[in-house]
C-alpha cells in the first residue's frame, strides 16, 4: 500500500469517529419516510397528467359559443340584419314540442261553412213537373192558405218569415193521355199548392216542430162539405230522405158525391213539408174533382222540389 492511500484511510477514520451516525432503527425509519415521499410524489404527478389530458380534451371537443350544430330536422332561421336605430326583432314564439321557427298548422276544417240565408225567392226555386206529368194548364202564383187548418192552430214561427211565395201547379199521371180544351178536356189528375218560405237563420226547424205538434194535437176535426159537414182525421206518416228533415201527414174524410152524400171510402189528401237549411217548401196535394192523392206521385215531386231548392241555394 502506498503512503498516499494509507493517509487517506487515516483521515476517513478520523472523520467517522467525529460524526454521530445514529442507531440502526433510526436509519431504517428515515429510509422508509423517503420511500413514502417518493411514492406520493409519483401519484400526484400521475393525477396531474390525467387531469391535464381530460381538460385538454374538453377544450378541443366543445365548439365556441354560437357554433353548436342544430339537429338535422330543425329548420335554420336566418339571422335578421341589424339596422342602426331600429328595434331588435323579437324572437319567434314556439309551441311546446314544436321545433323553433315552424308555423303551427291551421285548425282543420271539418265541415263546410253553412250558406247564408237568402232574402228573396226566385221563380227557379220552384220545381218543374216531369214532362210526362205536364198539362196544358200553366202554373200560376197566388195568395192563399199554405196548409190545411188544424184545429185553429197558430204557428209562432210565422213571425220569423223573411219571404214567402206560393203557386198552384196542376199535374197529370203518366198514364193519363194529354188533352187540351179543344179536345173537350184537360187531362188533369191533381193539383199542388206549392209554397216556399225563407225563415230567419235557425228558425226553420221550429216551423216543422210546430207542425208535428199541431198534427198530433188535432187528430180529428169537423170540416165543411158544401151544405153539410164531415169529420176529418189527421195523422203523421213516415217521411225520410227529403232535404234536411221533412214532415208528411194526411187528412182523411168520407168521400162525398156532388150532392154531399157519402159514396163509400175515404178521400185522402197528402201534405209534405221539407226543410233545406233555412228554407221550407210545402207540397199540399189538394186533388182535382174526385180521387185521393197518389203517394208515389207526391214522393216523386217532393224529390224534384228538393232538387230545385238545392240548385237555387247552391
Amino acid at each position: 500500500m502506498s503512503r498516499e492511500l494509507a493517509e487517506m484511510y487515516q483521515r476517513l477514520a478520523a472523520d467517522a469517529d467525529g460524526c454521530d451516525l445514529g442507531v440502526p432503527g433510526v436509519l431504517r425509519r428515515r429510509a422508509d419516510r423517503r420511500a413514502r415521499l417518493r411514492a406520493a410524489g409519483g401519484t400526484l404527478a400521475v393525477a396531474l397528467v390525467v387531469g391535464g389530458v381530460v381538460v385538454g380534451t374538453q377544450v378541443v371537443a366543445v365548439p365556441p359559443p354560437g357554433t353548436v350544430p342544430l339537429p338535422a330536422d330543425t329548420p335554420t332561421i336566418p339571422a335578421p340584419s341589424a339596422t342602426a336605430g331600429s328595434p331588435s326583432p323579437s324572437a319567434p314564439s314556439t309551441t311546446p314540442g314544436r321545433p323553433p321557427g315552424t308555423t303551427p298548422a291551421s285548425p282543420r276544417v271539418t265541415s263546410a261553412s253553412p250558406p247564408e240565408t237568402p232574402v228573396s225567392i226566385p221563380d227557379r226555386a220552384f220545381f218543374a213537373l216531369a214532362s210526362a206529368n205536364q198539362t196544358s194548364i200553366r202554373p200560376r202564383f197566388l195568395n192563399g192558405d199554405v196548409l190545411p187548418g188544424l184545429c185553429d192552430t197558430r204557428y209562432p214561427s210565422e213571425s220569423a218569415i223573411v219571404q214567402r211565395r206560393t203557386r198552384s201547379l196542376v199535374y197529370k199521371l203518366a198514364k193519363t193521355p194529354a188533352r187540351n180544351a179543344a179536345d173537350g178536356g184537360v187531362g188533369v189528375d191533381g193539383t199542388y199548392t206549392n209554397t216556399i218560405t225563407i225563415y230567419r237563420a235557425g228558425r226553420a226547424d221550429d216551423a216543422l216542430d210546430e207542425l208535428r205538434r199541431a198534427v198530433r194535437d188535432c187528430p180529428e176535426q169537423e170540416r165543411s162539405a158544401g151544405d153539410a159537414s164531415v169529420v176529418s182525421r189527421q195523422r203523421l206518416l213516415d217521411s225520410d230522405g227529403y232535404g234536411d228533415e221533412s214532415v208528411l201527414f194526411e187528412t182523411r174524410r168520407p168521400n162525398l158525391d156532388i150532392n154531399g152524400d157519402p159514396t163509400g171510402g175515404d178521400e185522402v189528401r197528402l201534405v209534405r213539408v221539407i226543410r233545406v237549411g233555412d228554407v221550407v217548401t210545402v207540397l199540399w196535394e189538394i186533388g182535382w174533382e174526385t180521387g185521393s192523392s197518389p203517394r208515389t206521385q207526391v214522393d216523386a215531386d217532393s224529390r224534384r222540389a228538393v232538387a230545385a231548392i238545392e240548385a237555387w241555394l247552391g
